[in-house]
């Protein structure tokens, strides 16, 4: 490590599905937490640590600030505000594909209320016109007070984003390694395995059903004599129907859900994996707090 190493912690925040979680992978260039097209899929503040010779950048996915209807999203938007706490630079997202409208404003506010250098970032450029981007960053003009700088970039396509970083560790103090060099999150790896089936049924299923599951990882275990690892996970719905649809004509939809998530556990924990999804109904459970607090939403 060089003489004057920086550290610090980083807060993403934004609207929800802005592209925050995409961004945070990349920029860590390790697939940590889960994507999906679907709005308010990130629910946990999660910790991504990104180390190089000159720096340890931890950063912290939050979910989307929105206006919630039940208690998760309660929970998810106080997740979201407590990420703020004590961070050393704040990254606000703007989705430049979509007008930008009060509901981002209102988190650029949210950022202006902490003591830390705040960047804006102008993610999915790689989707407008360059003319319309002039457009957007021209309207933030009046706003420019509020940040240390505007950077446009394409999580996706990985557009800017050596710029962004610069800019990260540019704003971040001298400090100690947080974390050993080789560590990539704080998450337990059970975490890691129960959002990979979650976001497999987020991409596989209609947009009714996904926001009402939850996946609990009820059994992880290394079979004796083998590289082989046994895990049990249930996935908890709201509707009857909503189970049926998870399930599909003759199974056919579990199973896809279920190998689709075993390949990417395989490559998570680089072993075989025998993986065996089970479904229960559990009506209203976002609303429930002892459930709640059962999966992991404290």
């Amino acid at each position: 490590m060089s003489g004057s190493f920086k550290s610090g912690f980083v807060s993403i925040i934004g609207r929800p599905n802005v592209g925050k979680s995409t961004l945070i992978n990349r920029l860590i260039g390790e697939r940590v937490t889960i994507i999906s097209s679907k709005p308010q899929t990130t629910r946990n503040s999660i910790r991504c640590i990104y180390t190089t010779e000159e720096a340890q950048v931890i950063f912290i996915d939050t979910p989307g600030i929105h206006k919630p209807k039940h208690k998760l999203g309660e929970y998810m938007v106080s997740s979201a505000r407590d990420s703020l706490k004590g961070v050393d630079v704040v990254v606000v997202v703007l989705d430049c594909a979509e007008e930008i409208g009060s509901s981002d404003m209102q988190i650029i506010d949210i950022a202006r209320e902490i003591k830390a250098p705040v960047i804006l970032a102008l993610n999915k450029i790689d989707k407008i016109e360059k003319s319309r981007l002039e457009k957007i960053a021209a309207s933030l003009v009046i706003h420019e007070d509020y940040f240390d700088s505007i950077i446009p970039i394409s999580a996706q396509e990985g557009e800017n984003l050596e710029e962004l970083m610069k800019e990260i560790v540019k704003n971040l103090p001298e400090g100690p390694l947080y974390f050993p060099e080789d560590i990539y999150t704080d998450v337990p790896e059970k975490f890691i395995v129960s959002e990979i089936v979650r976001e497999k049924i987020l991409e596989l299923t209609s947009d009714e059903v996904p926001h009402g599951t939850a996946v609990e990882i009820t059994s992880m275990k290394d079979r004796e004599d083998s590289d082989l690892v046994d895990i049990q996970a249930t996935i908890y719905c709201e509707k009857d129907s909503h189970k049926g649809i998870i399930i599909g004509s003759q199974g056919k939809m579990l199973k896809e859900i279920g190998s689709k998530a075993r390949l990417d556990i395989e490559t998570l924990l680089d072993c075989r994996v025998n993986l065996q999804l089970w479904i229960k109904v559990r009506k209203n459970w976002r609303d429930n707090r002892l459930t709640l607090k059962n999966l992991g939403y404290k």
